[in-house]
Parts: C-alpha cells; structure tokens; sequence
C-alpha cells in the first residue's frame, strides 16, 4: 500500500507520546487528601496558598468551605471532628492566616482534637528573610500542637500527610500543622501515597498491662466507697458503651467532666451530674469522700479538683487509666497507672469483673449510695423560677424538654451559658455536646455549630451564647448562609460578661470592672442584614413559643435574642484556691 506524500509528511511530523505529567505540590495534597477521605475543608485563600486554591478548583470530592475568618475555619474543623470523631481539616495563608489561626489551634491541643491544619508559607528561600505574611509557623504552633512539619522538599509531601493524620487521630489524639512553603505547592514529583506508616519515635500503647488491671479490678470489687470518674477521653476514645456496661455490671456511681457530659446517660440513676467547679453537690461530696476512685480518660485538672491539698486531705486509692502516660500522676499521686486506650482497658476491667469471684458487698453498697442519696437531697440545682423575667435555666431546660426525643447537637460558647448548659441540659448521647473546655475559648459557639451542621445535616444544631461571645465570630453568620448551614443561636443575653461579673460580684466587692456591655448592636437587625431569622424574647412565656418556631425554620438559621436576668450566677460555685466541698450553693452562701 502506498503511502501519500501528505501521510508521509504528518508522520513525519508527529511527536512520541510522552508521560503523564507529574502532578504539582498543591495537587498532591489534594490526593492525599481524598486518600484520607476528606469531605469538608475550611479555609481563606491568600498569596502562598493559590497554587493549593487552584488544586481545589479542579476537583470536586472535597467542599471547601470558606469562612469569615482563619479562627473560625480551624474551629469549624473542629466542632466536625468533635462531632464525627473523624480528622478535621482547616488551610490558611502564611503570616496573618496563621496567626489568626492560633487561638483555634490551641483550642483544639487542650481538647485534644484530632485535626490537620494545612498552612502556606513563603517560597523556601525567602524564609527568614522577612518575607511579605512570612512568620515562623513551626516556632509559634509547637507549644500548642501535637507535632508540626515544614515540608522544604516537594517528595516528601505526600509521606508527611500520612504522618500527619497517623499523628493526629492515633495515641492522645491532638491537632498536627503542615507547613507548605509556595515553591513546594508549585513544584512537580511523581504522587504515591504510602497504605500504612510506621514511626519509631512515636508508636503509643493501646493494650493496657494485665497485671494492673487485675490489681484494679481486685480494689474496685473490694472498695467500700468506690466512684466512676471520667473525662473527655471516654468520649474521644468512643469508649461510652464501655463505660455504661462497666457501671450497669458494678452498680457504682458515676460522674462526667465537663468534657465527658453524655459518655454517661443523665437520665441513669447511677449517675451524679458533672463535678467540679460548677459541679453538683453529690458529684463532688462523694468524689472527695470515696475510697476508691476509678479515673478514666480524664486529667484532675484545677476545674474538677480544686485546691489540690484539699483534694489530697482523705485518703483514697486511685485508679487511673489514660492513653498518654504524661497524664498520670501530673497532678495527683494515683496508685494504680494504667497506660492503654481507653476503649481497650474498659473491655479488659470487663471481662476480668465478670470472671472474678468476688463481687461488691451489697450492704457496704447500700450504704454507700444511702449517704449519695442523703447529699442528692440538697437539690443543689434548684433555682427559683419567675413570670416577670426570664432566668437561663429556665432557657436551656425549656430547650431540653423541646429536643430531648430527637438527635439535637448543643454547641456553646464560654462564660455562665455554658455552664447552664451543661447542668440543664440533659445529655443522654456522647458528642453531641460541643463547647471549648480546656482553653475557654470564647467565639467557639457558632462555627462549632457550622462544622456539626455539615456533617450531620438532619440534625438540630443549636449554639448556646452569650451577646458577648457571639460577638467574637459573629461574622460567620455570613458563612451559615452562604453554605447552607440552618443552625439555631440561642443568646442568653444578660448586657453583661457574665462570668466576669459573677466573680467581681463574689470577690471583688461589686467592682464590675469593664464587664456592662453597654454597646450592643440589635442582634435582631443584624441576623436579618446576613439574611436569616432573628427573635427577640423578653418574657418568659414566649420563650417556648419561640424555640419551637426556631425548630420548625428547618431550612433557617435563627438567632434568637433572649433578655435574661442579668443578676443571676452560676450555682453551685467553688472559689479559686477552695476545695470542691467548699461550694458556695446560693447567694444566701455569700
């Protein structure tokens, strides 16, 4: 067959056919993202990370959320991985996006949340020279981080974002920053991301060591005063069931930190309320009273123990179980360390209680729970209740009453509001109360409640606040509408930091030093000028009326402005440098 002079010509001319273009920085840190299964990424573009912005527009796995502010896009990350239990993710520019990002990456290391917080910089060379948005990212997040990594070489990227999950999910879970210089985002290597990763400086212990468990379970089951402490750890661990068969088998009481509220259902019996500073009477009587603690994911810090030479003036024994060995003993000399997850260590006290011979004297028992019952008496709870003003506890039960049959979420910001939260609402289910325990991080509330609102769409999401934290993130209200995040705000608004004002009230003599909020915008106006709904309450009648009106705006987002007495405080109350039996009750305790 001939062949053409023309065919000749275009063969002649055609190129071999070369490979697949290697993929740039940016497009590697996608794939690697899509690997981990990443749905929701919260974020604000800038200079050093366009490349990275540019990887995102060309995909459509991953939804970028673009938030108002750096701070709320790491605690938006947060709120879903507290939410989830699944690794948040948040990207922000270099310089100011991650200064801006501090505070909700040291929200996230006190909680010990698992994230991944993806940060740009300056091109490599230009590091330490003062850059335009340049800082030392790795210098100001390492007191606040898990662990951190400066990737200079484009090949190495894709194993640090394995290391950087594998860190921040396994062990004590925490947040772990990636910095991404803009010439690594921009440079090309061949892509593989590794199935599996092994560290040898970082493998933590999840079985614990049957020896003290055994020893445990010998003084749990011969304890004449025995008490189920647990933290924020039984949550993050998923370990509630674990817990709730634990304490069903033992039939002792049990108390939840601030952070573990809902590990433990309020409505058991068995059950005390949260301890601690604004801890329930029973809660902290009988922590200071038992003779054998059980302390599980949890950390006896300043808010649940108080002055700890009080704490240490009865003697007890102590069992303490945690994931990270740094925990135990910190702050108070325990007897039985048990180092392991504890989802694994509750299994194995399980197992080793039902094989045993022994079992808990039912007349010491009785006993036991006869003097629980004697401080329950106290109805440290208890508020008085009014037709002319709405009190906040009032506020927080009404919306108790109103979603406790459905699969609701509270998110809360800190001051007063959160501690009625978390006494008056009534949390039968794990993770479904978000809010800021270590740090005190006010502005958490709302994205919080943005990052829940993606991830459980068919739930109810409310965000407890005050009119002064609210202020703090106010802007992502922008956010909610843009993406479609329909959550409740409900601000408790009293024109005062609350918190602030109790304790300049209760020791400082009634100097309210800079704690009026004389200058509030009308919150009402201002959550329609975003384009959602906005309420406001000024009697105690309305109050259920306008809650279920909220509940029913499905598809809105609705701030409700909700006047509260502006005099009330937070009882029961344990002073600073107090022991948590030294509890002030009431304002007649004054």
């Amino acid at each position: 067959m001939d062949i053409s002079p023309t065919e000749l010509k275009r063969a002649a001319s055609a190129q071999p056919p070369t490979p697949a273009t290697e993929p740039n920085g940016s497009e590697i840190l996608v794939k690697c993202l899509q690997a981990e299964g990443v749905r929701f990424l919260w974020g604000y573009p800038g200079g050093a990370v366009l490349y990275i912005y540019d990887a995102l527009y060309k995909q459509d796995t991953i939804e970028h959320v673009l938030v108002r502010h750096e701070q709320a896009a790491v605690h938006a990350a947060d709120g879903y991985a507290r939410a989830t239990g699944e690794v948040g993710v948040a990207l922000v520019t270099s310089g100011p996006g991650v200064t801006n990002a501090v505070t909700g990456i040291a929200t996230a290391y006190m909680d010990s949340i698992p994230m991944v917080i993806i940060t740009g910089q300056v091109p490599t060379p230009a590091i330490g020279l003062d850059a335009f948005q340049e800082c030392d990212t790795v210098g100001i997040t390492r007191p606040i981080v898990k662990h951190n990594f400066l990737v200079k070489d484009v090949r190495e990227l894709a194993t640090t974002l394995k290391k950087a999950f594998h860190i921040a999910r396994t062990g004590r879970p925490g947040p772990v920053v990636v910095d991404i210089p803009k010439d690594v985002s921009m440079a090309k290597a061949p892509f593989h991301y590794p199935e599996r990763i092994e560290m040898r400086s970082y493998n933590p212990v999840r079985k614990g060591h049957g020896g003290q468990i055994r020893k445990a379970v010998q003084l749990l089951l011969g304890a004449r005063r025995p008490y189920i402490y647990t933290g924020g750890g039984v949550v993050l661990g998923n370990a509630s069931a674990e817990l709730r068969e634990l304490a069903n088998l033992l039939g002792y009481p049990v108390t939840n930190t601030l952070m573990g509220l809902g590990a433990m259902p309020a409505s058991d019996p068995k059950f005390l309320g949260m301890l601690g500073m604004h801890g329930t009477y029973e809660a902290n009587m009988t922590m200071q009273h038992c003779d054998v603690l059980l302390a599980v994911g949890a950390r006896f810090d300043d808010r649940v123990i108080g002055n700890p030479k009080h704490f240490a003036s009865v003697e007890r024994k102590i069992i303490h179980v945690d994931i990270d060995p740094s925990s135990i003993s910190k702050r108070v000399r325990v007897d039985i360390p048990i180092v392991g997850d504890v989802k694994d260590v509750l299994q194995e006290l399980i197992a080793q209680v039902r094989e045993a011979h022994a079992k808990p004297d039912v007349p010491t028992m009785s006993a036991w729970w006869g003097q629980i019952n004697e401080w329950r008496k106290r109805e440290c709870l208890g508020f008085k209740n009014s037709t002319e003003v709405i009190k906040p506890q009032f506020v927080v039960q009404t919306l108790w009453d109103l979603t406790k049959d459905s699969d609701a979420y509270v998110t809360s910001d800190v001051g007063q509001h959160q501690m009625w939260a978390a006494q008056y609402y009534r949390f039968e289910e794990p993770r479904r109360w978000i809010n800021s325990g270590g740090l005190g991080t006010m502005g958490v509330g709302l994205p919080y409640a943005m990052g829940i609102k993606l991830a459980k769409p068919d739930a109810d999401v409310f965000c407890v606040t005050g009119e002064g934290s609210i202020q703090m993130c106010i802007q992502e209200l922008s956010t909610c509408l843009q993406y479609k995040t329909p959550v409740k705000i409900v601000s408790l608004n009293n024109r005062y930091l609350g918190m602030v004002r109790q304790w300049q009230q209760i020791d400082y003599g009634g100097r309210y030093s800079h704690s009026y909020m004389d200058a509030l915008p009308d919150f009402v106006k201002l959550a329609e000028a975003y384009g959602h709904v906005g309420m406001k309450i000024e009697k105690p009648s309305d109050v259920e009326p306008a809650l279920r009106e909220a509940i029913r705006l499905k598809d809105r987002t609705v701030f409700l402005d909700i006047r509260t007495d502006p005099t009330e405080n937070v009882w029961p109350m344990v002073q600073a440098g107090k022991g948590i039996t030294e509890m002030l009750l009431g304002s007649e305790d004054l």
